[in-house]
């Protein structure tokens, strides 16, 4: 029985309810554990809600934002547990631009979703919560995001994103900053919000010194290569 999108405008919590349980339940530290997921009836009655879904679940940028994101995160997941995956140049392309879902009664890709339906909301923050299921992605929360706390969640996320040095380092000596590759595909978006790239970066940094050097726009900047291999795991078949 799917759960819930008809003629009542339902809260959040009853719309993304069982997409948190699930994340919550097969999500650790940003890892995805694939065949969990699988396995939760849930799963399936969330992605079919998704394209059976009304547009005023949209109405409203928070609503917006929450709505689109787990869209494209429940999404990406399906497209892993469909059998394709972005890990190759040739794969990425079915992955993103050939693979069709249906969402709010339209048929589109992850790749429009992002660039048609989500962007133009304006908060250059989702490039840190949505996740197209690579290791070099953000982590994939272990949350849902919700309308009435969409804004303290993509702050933490794009906070734990810039200051995970995995993914981005700044080298204070040198002042080289080794950035992910998301800073370059979206710079546009980051500066106009910020000004310029590194004054973004620094309204996030945590470490006060880096912050400084970034403001000062003192980084020579250089990117790194995506790692595009998966970001969790199956874990009782091989992929």
């Amino acid at each position: 029985m799917l759960f819930g999108w008809c003629s009542g405008a339902p809260a959040a919590d009853q719309i993304f309810g069982a997409f948190d349980d699930i994340l919550l339940q097969n999500v650790r530290n940003g890892f995805v554990d694939y065949d969990g997921i699988a396995a939760d009836p849930r799963f399936e009655q969330f992605v079919a809600q998704i394209g059976a879904g009304s547009p005023d679940l949209t109405e409203g940028p928070d609503n917006g934002l929450a709505f689109y994101i787990n869209t494209y995160n429940a999404l990406s997941i399906q497209g892993i547990l469909n059998g394709l995956s972005p890990e190759t140049i040739w794969s990425r392309r079915k992955f993103f631009k050939r693979q069709k879902f249906l969402v709010l009664g339209d048929s589109i890709s992850l790749e429009a979703l992002e660039h048609e339906r989500i962007i133009p909301l304006g908060d250059p923050r989702i490039h840190f919560a949505i996740v197209c299921a690579s290791m070099s992605c953000p982590r994939l929360s272990s949350r849902a995001y919700l309308p009435d706390k969409i804004n303290i969640q993509l702050h933490d996320a794009a906070q734990a994103f810039i200051n995970d040095f995995t993914l981005n380092r700044f080298d204070l000596e040198h002042r080289v900053a080794y950035l992910s590759k998301i800073f370059d595909w979206y710079a546009d978006d980051f500066a106009q919000a910020g000004g310029s790239l590194q004054r973004y970066l620094a309204r996030f940094m945590v470490d006060a010194e880096v912050q400084e050097a970034l403001r000062a726009e003192e980084f020579e900047i250089r990117y790194t290569e995506y790692d595009w291999s998966l970001n969790g795991y199956f874990s009782g078949s091989s992929q």
